[in-house]
């Protein structure tokens, strides 16, 4: 159990927290949600103790053990795999460093003979003898093999990276756990992985997460952040989110009333106060509206963008023909031979472990780089829009206020007017539409690539992992966006829900080869459980041997 009590914590005029008090018990998963600059990440190293608040404190019960999904890439270079994961319990590493430094000794004494007895029974108290096999456990289950467990972190790619990062926080069986956006850089099998550890998982569990299917399928509890303050809802994702509609409309409703039970006795007061019969009536009536409690609606940190993809003209007959495509990039193989025919209507997904595969062919299909052979064909009535994974290329000039980044991707009637509409959709309006780029978070240059989008009016969009630096919800905005859009979608996430909702086309690169099933997500994933071939209409290609 962990409990924070008034906590409170401002940055200069800005609150960010006041008097909070929330209580987190075993055996409960709670997701702790808001907007982006709610403050979920800061409250999580509030809990764990990496950040002082201004006022309060956070308490847990005696002896237990916070471990906390660690940022830093880079902090454990030099350290192997195994010792990085067996490091999430620091306590148990310390104790087997110090005993295997003396067994190490050439000149092992009768000192140090007590003193390894003393350390075996607190390795084996901690669970010791059992840490390289659940190392091994977590590691495997993370995608990681047994091959890089001797390998130094710095070895490894920042995929590789984010997941023993993952598998050190899960190490030991803390007793808290706080996990912040665990399924980034996961592929569906390893996040269908940990949502299976965690609904096995008995103590605490509090999680920051972008991703509303691994909320639903993991929370008992949503931890909500607005208005300064934190809401426990019971339930998931989707409990919360019409229960937080409903409780609001309440508000609403219960406000306009008093409102307007306030003007009728104003109104009354101002005809009959100077009238002799009814001054009585008008004095009854003003200690009625004395009384009257008018609370003013909060202002909610939730805003959703207005996303809406309108194309100039529909697709023709041939949208996109791709031929045996092939790629290496310094010396390794990324897809050999891939075709595939786009159809009117298609909202294809790009899905499987290899995500690099999936960068270099939308890379190859907006005209970034070439292939190495094989060809692809865009039809003559198409025009694309794309979404690249790494933006920096975009805004190479960090001078840029957002009207005059923006007015580089519009036509040249727009007016500042115009300009500053679509910036407005993107939840930039006033003086927001004048910052530098320079400034802009992951959030906003995404929410700026999808005006420039907007503004495209292409009838066929590409895009690489769209929602990565999206609160959630911008992520719904863009997902109902991309359902209504009447048009042909090639994208690639890891956010299942959004998978499952837009696409209607699967297409799986592996190192193996690829498949192309004409199918729903869901479709498509159980018939990957099954062992089936995923049917009429598909296609799948395997490499030789």
């Amino acid at each position: 159990m962990i409990t924070a009590s008034n906590i409170a914590l401002s940055y200069g005029k800005r609150v960010i927290f006041k008097d909070v008090n929330i209580k987190f018990t075993p055996g409960n998963c709670y997701g702790l949600i808001g907007a982006n600059g709610a403050g979920k990440s800061t409250f999580l190293k509030i809990l764990s103790g990496l950040l002082d608040p201004d006022h309060g404190e956070v308490t847990k019960g005696p002896g237990q053990r916070i471990a906390m999904l660690n940022q830093d890439q880079f902090a454990f270079d030099e350290h192997t795999v195994f010792n990085t994961v067996l490091m999430g319990h620091l306590k148990l590493y310390k104790v087997m460093s110090e005993r295997d430094a003396l067994y190490a000794k050439a000149d092992f004494s009768e000192e140090d003979g007590i003193r390894s007895g003393e350390l075996e029974v607190k390795f084996g108290e901690m669970g010791g003898y059992e840490a390289e096999a659940e190392a091994a456990v977590l590691l495997n289950g993370l995608g990681i093999g047994e091959a890089l467990l001797q390998k130094k972190m710095k070895e490894l790619d920042g995929t590789e990276k984010v997941r023993v990062l993952l598998a050190q926080a899960l190490f030991g069986n803390p007793d808290i756990l706080l996990l912040d956006e665990p399924t980034n850089q996961l592929d569906i099998q390893s996040i269908k992985w940990l949502e299976h550890f965690l609904s096995r998982f008995h103590n605490t569990v509090i999680i920051v997460s972008h991703d509303r299917h691994f909320l639903n399928q993991v929370c008992t509890h949503m931890a909500d952040i607005d208005y300064g303050k934190i809401q426990v809802y019971v339930g998931n994702y989707d409990f919360w989110y019409e229960a937080s509609k409903l409780q609001f409309h309440q508000k609403e409703t219960e406000s306009k009333k008093a409102k307007a039970k306030a003007e009728e006795l104003k109104e009354f007061i101002r005809r009959f106060s100077s009238n002799a019969s009814k001054a009585k009536q008008a004095t009854s009536r003003k200690k009625l509206l004395d009384k009257l409690t008018l609370d003013q609606m909060p202002v909610s940190s939730r805003k959703y963008p207005y996303i809406v993809f309108q194309p100039e003209r529909a697709c023709g007959d041939i949208i996109l023909e791709v031929n045996g495509l092939s790629k290496t990039i310094e010396g390794v193989e990324v897809f050999k031979d891939l075709s595939f025919t786009v159809n009117k209507g298609d909202k294809i997904a790009l899905v499987g472990t290899n995500s690099l595969a999936k960068t270099t062919l939308f890379q190859i299909l907006s005209g970034e780089i070439e292939p190495d052979s094989g060809s692809f064909r865009w039809g003559v009535t198409i025009s694309s829009a794309y979404f690249p994974k790494e933006n920096n290329s975009y805004f190479a000039n960090q001078d840029l206020d957002l009207i005059s980044w923006l007015r580089q991707f519009a036509s040249a009637k727009a007016d500042e007017g115009f300009i500053r509409g679509f910036l407005g959709k993107m939840l930039f309006s006033g003086e927001e539409a004048t910052k530098k780029t320079a400034v802009l978070s992951g959030g906003e240059r995404v929410r700026c690539l999808l005006a420039r989008m907007m503004l495209a009016q292409a009838n066929v969009l590409l895009f690489d992992e769209p929602t990565n630096h999206l609160d959630l919800e911008s992520i719904t905005a863009l997902n109902d966006g991309l359902i209504a859009y009447p048009e042909v979608v090639l994208f690639a996430s890891h956010d299942y829900q959004f998978v499952s909702t837009v696409a209607n086309r699967i297409i799986e690169i592996s190192h193996d080869g690829f498949v192309d099933a004409m199918m729903s997500f869901e479709q498509y994933l159980e018939q990957q459980e099954l062992g089936q071939d995923t049917g009429a209409g598909s296609t799948t290609q395997k490499k030789a041997a």
